[in-house]
């Protein structure tokens, strides 16, 4: 009972932090996503391979990077000349509200910026539990991972608005099947938005990049 309790306060703190993290993001018509997946889903490679298509439409972005260790993805989002901030959590195996406004500073400074992508650390359990102000959270399944994962994971396929269903172009080289993993997704969501992308072959990237792209630039602000 007594760690229950715990649980609650910590979550209960993070959800009012979150809450002011999006109230700054919306005053700024700023469109936060939380893109969450288990480790090697391919997150920052889509980060990259999007790129293009919104820098084409004209649209700014920037991205925040969460991970245990190191600053790699953030050099690799860094290259494509974006804006990139590093959230190293040690031994956290998500980021959390406090993570997020530690950043808002420099959110602030990206003057005409309308999306912000937060990738969260690898991990399918814990990021669906804190919110971290963002207006929606989008999770990345790749194909190599088995079509029976929402079952397995529920909780963060019930949280998000979009699944990406990502390195489609392994499938003939799996027992994957697509229809499965939809009707698996969907049972558990039935409001879910799937894409099927594939970083290798560029399948579903530019209507990936165009959905993201018509939110945030929805946005108000």
């Amino acid at each position: 009972m007594h760690d229950i309790l715990i649980e609650e306060k910590v979550l209960a703190e993070n959800d009012r932090l979150a809450g002011e993290n999006r109230e700054f993001f919306r005053h700024r018509g700023v469109f936060a996503i939380n893109i969450i997946s288990s480790p090697g889903a391919g997150k920052t490679s889509l980060i990259e391979k999007a790129a293009p298509y919104l820098e084409r439409a004209g649209l700014k972005f920037a991205v925040i990077e969460g991970d245990l260790a190191t600053e790699l993805d953030s050099e690799r989002v860094s290259r494509l000349g974006v804006p990139v901030r590093q959230i190293t959590t040690g031994k956290a195996c998500h980021l959390d509200a406090h993570n997020i406004s530690h950043l808002l500073g420099w959110v602030e400074a990206q003057k005409g910026l309308k999306l912000l992508i937060i990738e969260n650390v690898g991990n399918m359990v814990c990021p669906a539990e804190y919110d971290l102000g963002e207006e929606m959270k989008v999770t990345v399944m790749s194909v190599a991972e088995g079509d029976d994962k929402p079952l397995k994971y529920p909780a963060i396929f019930a949280a998000s608005k979009v699944l990406v269903l990502n390195k489609t172009d392994l499938v003939p080289h799996t027992d994957f099947s697509m229809e499965r993993a939809r009707k698996n997704a969907l049972d558990i969501n039935p409001s879910l938005k799937i894409f099927e992308t594939s970083c290798r072959t560029g399948q579903g990237i530019e209507a990936m990049s165009g959905f993201l792209r018509s939110l945030a630039a929805a946005t108000g602000g």
